[in-house]
């Protein structure tokens, strides 16, 4: 499966749903948190933001080295 982006959901300060997204651009891993508000996160959400991270560090290695190979 090829994904782009991942939402992980999570909580506010005042316990709203929220959610964070994780993607790549150029290469590099952007976390888009709920804007102003600071994410708060259950552990099992906590895992989801970790396996997040891990398939778009992977993706963006990949990206990396197909927009820049080796001379």
């Amino acid at each position: 499966m090829d994904h782009t982006e991942w939402l992980v959901t999570c909580r506010d300060v005042a316990g709203r749903r929220r959610n964070l997204t994780v993607f790549v651009s150029q290469g590099h891993v952007v976390v888009v948190a709920p804007p102003g508000e600071t994410a708060v996160f259950a552990p099992l959400e906590v895992g989801r933001l970790r396996a997040a991270l891990r398939d778009a560090v992977v993706k963006a290695t990949v990206v990396s080295a197909v927009d820049s190979p080796e001379p």
